[in-house]
């Protein structure tokens, strides 16, 4: 048995070689950095504080424990399997084709459409300096030059990646410094302090549904983490650098968004907050500091194109993954002399072009439509990841990886309920309605995909497997 499911595995790494490791441990972390680090904390943030008040540090703390809990299943099985289609190619493995089929194409989707909502969040970024400027010009523009740099080379992603992720942690740090001194310096009555937690309707403001709901939010903003998990096959020491990056980077994550979420509370009133603008510049341009808050439009500017850089490599390699496995058309899987998979990358941008859609007929709204549906399923494919987790602590048969999930099984059970209760709470909310409709819609075409065209390639495949393996 043990032979078997070891061949089994080394057929699916087998399938997807090609892929050149130029990714150093440093850039792996900078990589879940900067696919974590965008668009749900600097401009999302508004919509969670919006739900809950300052409660928000609560969801945002529920949202860093899931974080945490998905980090450590999916760092065992990484460092176990480091290949790129991960966790889609684990829940292959350990749960069924099926599963592999369906994780992989609900999570190339949602990071397709994730794309789109950095893209709209740039359109309003912008605006900040060109508010007569369309936001479509803004949109084609930066999509051009990432597209250019993902199809250059992994070292070139890797290379951009870092520096746009080095500049964010350097402005999260500075506001934090800031704040922290505006704060401290503030004189009584002047509006600012911590006083702001209860002077508006007190710490929960809209009751504790409110702070359920902003997790969701919150857990938008964590989405990217699991990066490193794909990039996995691309790094130059798989096993030392994902345990590097998972230690790395929960810490700084949770150190920048709970301590950034306290100290913009405490300068401006959560009643304040809003789509419209991040409320990083708001925070800004309150401090009075000159320049301050152009200098932070640019940071989540920036942060924003670092989020889609990597959310353009993910879905390429996804969709990479996808097929080398038979699950799309050979041409996504082939590779250019720099071996970057080049049709994929073509495909990955429909969701800058939904974006670029929207933001033409729905300005105002984009950036909701986009983050509402794109967060199915990446959420699906957390709550697929604790599952999975739990598939291969029962069925794994080599050796012992080198980083283990503590608390087993409770961690993967743990989140995989909280995220269970997550999606099912899209559906009671205006907002997020879309989620789950749209979600189960897609899961459902997926299943009839797969049982009407590929369900019989897989049992063929299986039975090449077998008879390759001499069982």
């Amino acid at each position: 048995m043990a032979i078997e499911k070891k061949h089994a595995f080394d057929s699916i790494v087998e399938r997807e070689r090609g892929l050149r490791r130029g990714l150093s441990a440093g850039q792996m972390t900078m990589i879940a950095i900067g696919g974590a680090v965008g668009t749900g904390l600097f401009l999302g943030s508004g919509f969670a504080i919006s739900f809950a008040g300052p409660g928000v540090l609560v969801s945002y703390a529920v949202g860093a424990l899931i974080a945490l809990l998905l980090m450590g299943a999916l760092a065992e099985m990484t460092v176990a399997h480091p290949t790129s289609g991960s966790f889609g190619a684990y829940a292959e493995h350990y749960i069924g084709p099926l599963a592999g089929f369906v994780v992989r194409y609900a999570y190339w989707s949602a990071y397709v459409l994730a794309v789109g909502t950095e893209v709209a969040a740039i359109a309003v970024y912008m605006k900040f300096w060109f508010p007569g400027v369309p936001g479509l010009w803004w949109i084609v523009g930066f999509s051009a030059a990432l597209i250019a740099v993902n199809a250059m080379s992994v070292r070139a992603y890797g290379t951009i990646e870092y520096l746009f992720s080095s500049l964010k942690i350097a402005a999260i740090v500075a506001f934090i410094l800031l704040g922290a001194w505006y704060v401290w310096r503030a004189p009584a009555g002047s509006g600012v302090g911590f006083a702001n937690y209860t002077a508006h309707g007190g710490l929960i403001p809209k009751g504790w549904w409110g702070v359920w709901v902003g997790t969701i939010v919150a857990l938008f903003s964590y989405l990217g983490v699991e990066t490193i998990a794909v990039a996995a096959a691309e790094a130059q020491d798989p096993q030392r650098a994902v345990t590097r990056a998972f230690r790395g980077t929960i810490l700084r994550l949770v150190l920048f968004y709970l301590l950034t979420l306290a100290l913009m509370l405490a300068i401006v009133p959560w009643t304040e907050a809003g789509a419209n603008q991040s409320p990083f510049v708001k925070v800004m341009a309150e401090t009075g500091v000159p320049y301050a808050a152009g200098a932070i439009n640019f940071v989540v500017l920036v942060a924003a194109l670092s989020a889609m850089n990597s959310q353009l490599y993910i879905t390429t390699r996804m969709m990479f993954s996808l097929s080398r496995a038979g699950y799309a058309p050979a041409v996504f899987g082939r590779l250019t002399r720099s071996s970057v998979p080049t049709a994929a990358l073509s495909l990955s941008t429909i969701g800058i072009a939904v974006a670029a859609v929207l933001n033409a007929l729905y300005p105002q709204t984009a950036f909701t439509l986009m983050m509402s549906i794109a967060m199915f399923g990446a959420m699906f494919t957390w709550l697929m990841i604790f599952v999975t987790h739990l598939f291969f602590r029962r069925r794994y048969a080599g050796p012992t990886p080198a980083f283990r999930m503590w608390g087993h099984p409770f961690g993967s059970v743990l989140g995989a309920l909280l995220m269970a209760g997550i999606l099912v709470t899209t559906a009671f909310t205006r907002e997020f309605r879309m989620t789950l409709a749209y979600g189960l819609a897609f899961v459902v075409a997926l299943v009839v995909a797969y049982a009407v065209w590929y369900r019989r390639r897989a049992i063929v495949a299986a039975e090449k497997e077998a008879s390759r393996a001499g069982l």
